[in-house]
């Protein structure tokens, strides 16, 4: 299971986070859900040899085989 207390500051442009937040909300999903996903399929694409969590290995997997 992920663990969530870790945070993050990024900077960016105001329209492009308000952009953003209208199209997460649209989808009816908050931000950091859509930044969660993100992150971790660039996890999965660019891990290369690491070792990965069981939780985030076994995400992929299931992925890989829909």
């Amino acid at each position: 299971m992920e663990n969530r207390t870790a945070r993050m500051t990024i900077l960016i442009d105001p329209l492009k986070k308000q952009i953003f937040e209208d199209i997460c909300a649209q989808q009816d999903l908050t931000s950091s859900q859509v930044i969660r996903k993100l992150m971790r399929q660039y996890i999965l694409e660019h891990a290369g040899s690491r070792t990965l969590p069981e939780w985030l290995a076994g995400a992929a997997a299931r992925v890989e085989k829909v």
